[in-house]
């Protein structure tokens, strides 16, 4: 049995509780610290209280689960360092591992994950890094945790953390920008605004699943479906020239990267 403190129930918080109940998980071993969640609970059976201060005494987590936003935790975070024995997993975006050692103790076993979007529909991909005090077992169980949301992976680097969040943090909004454009450009060809929005969901996300699937790498996939002369060749010709995507792409992961490193050092 492993009981969860879990403070936070937003989006993300909201998306791993549910992860682990549906899997599952007894409702009775996990614990939320939500001010908003305790007016109103929405998962029958998972008690809900609205602050540290109002957990039982004889709770005594396995895990506790950092899932607030990173503008309020550093005012939330002080009295967890009360918590003697659990495994600190925080999910809170630009928080580097050295924040929680100040805040909680620099002997605390920590693991800062960075999830996505996709979680919410189980489809996210989480990357974590841990410290020195994080056993084989805590790191095991955080990431059976964080697996119910999706794919899970681990660096050991952790400014290596800055282009994951760059990368896999912001990436959905890439990919939603990409629909967005694509749609627009289905419009400026003569198609319906509907039309131009159905067609260019239903291909990035059937793109998507179909690169999910398969084995192969993204750029045999590309060149499977483009004919030599063809219009994917056309189109692939501005899209890959010099000043195209490839360049665009790069100086926009780069941009992210550089703004997560001044973020987590403000």
């Amino acid at each position: 049995m492993t009981t969860i403190l879990l403070v936070g129930c937003g989006k993300m918080g909201g998306a791993l509780l549910d992860g682990w109940l549906d899997r599952g998980m007894p409702g009775s071993d996990i614990l939320v610290v939500d001010p908003v969640e305790a007016k109103a609970p929405t998962r029958p059976g998972v008690a809900v209280v609205a602050e540290f201060g109002l957990v039982p005494a004889g709770w005594h987590p396995d895990v506790v689960v950092f899932a607030v936003k990173p503008q309020v935790i550093d005012a939330a975070l002080p009295p967890y360092g009360a918590l003697r024995g659990p495994v600190f997993l925080s999910i809170a975006a630009g928080k580097p591992l050295s924040f929680f050692a100040r805040h909680l103790g620099a002997d605390r076993p920590v693991v800062r994950a960075m999830p996505n979007t996709p979680a919410a529909v189980r489809r996210g991909m989480t990357v974590a890094v841990a410290n020195q005090h994080v056993s084989a077992g805590q790191k095991a169980l955080c990431a059976d945790l964080l697996s119910a949301v999706g794919e899970t992976a681990w660096i050991d680097d952790e400014s290596q953390m800055d282009a994951v969040t760059a990368l896999s943090g912001s990436g959905p909004a890439y990919v939603f920008l990409l629909a967005e454009v694509m749609a627009e450009a289905g419009v400026a060809a003569g198609l319906p605004r509907d039309l131009a929005d159905r067609l260019a969901r239903a291909t990035v996300t059937g793109s998507g699943e179909l690169l999910r699937q398969s084995a192969e790498r993204p750029e045999t996939l590309r060149q499977n479906v483009t004919s030599p002369g063809g219009t994917t060749y056309a189109a692939l010709q501005v899209l890959m020239r010099t000043d195209g995507v490839a360049t665009l792409m790069r100086d926009a992961v780069a941009a992210a990267a550089a703004r997560s490193r001044e973020l987590a050092g403000a």
